[in-house]
């Protein structure tokens, strides 16, 4: 800043006074000596801490599978958070009260596992069953002829429907 206001004519006093107010705002809230070598130490281990828990946390992750094994083959499925089974074998997991198997119906048994909710026997959309009817149609009465058959004159059309001299015009739509 200062090198841009020296020239032939010198400083005025109100570009002396806002040159100063700049210095002091580029030395606002910075930290000098012991302070500054202590924030940037902390700084450090920061940044440390945190690349490598979330190095170690995506390594963990990415090779988490499921502990399940079907037909003596291990399950090739990622585990849910904070599990150790997949979406299809959860049911396996004894300690977990979030699954419960579908009991299907009576022809066709089925395992898959269905989040708990508040019914108490929960079960897969294909086995849901769903509440009785509330709405029943009501039966349409027949109309006998002569009253099916309106005569016409009782209605205008909208030709016949002009505004009256006796209503505002604002009332007339």
């Amino acid at each position: 800043g200062s090198s841009l206001l020296t020239g032939p004519e010198g400083l005025m006093a109100k570009e002396r006074e806002n040159l100063k107010r700049l210095k002091c705002l580029r030395r606002y809230r910075q930290r000098y000596g012991v302070e500054a070598l202590l924030h940037r130490q902390l700084r450090e281990r920061r940044v440390l801490a945190t690349d490598g828990a979330a190095q170690q946390a995506h390594t963990t992750r990415s090779s988490q599978r499921c502990l399940a094994f079907v037909d003596d083959v291990r399950c090739s499925n990622q585990s849910l958070p904070l599990t150790r089974h997949c979406l299809t074998h959860i049911c396996q997991d004894t300690n977990q009260t979030l699954f419960k198997p579908c009991q299907g119906s009576e022809e066709v048994p089925c395992n898959k596992p269905v989040p708990v909710s508040l019914s108490e026997e929960p079960c897969c959309p294909l086995h849901l069953r769903l509440p009785p009817q509330m709405y029943v149609p009501e039966q349409v009465l027949a109309v006998p002829q002569e009253l099916g058959a309106a005569p016409t004159d009782l209605y205008l059309s909208a030709a016949e429907l002009q505004p009256t001299e006796s209503l505002p015009l604002e009332f007339s739509d």
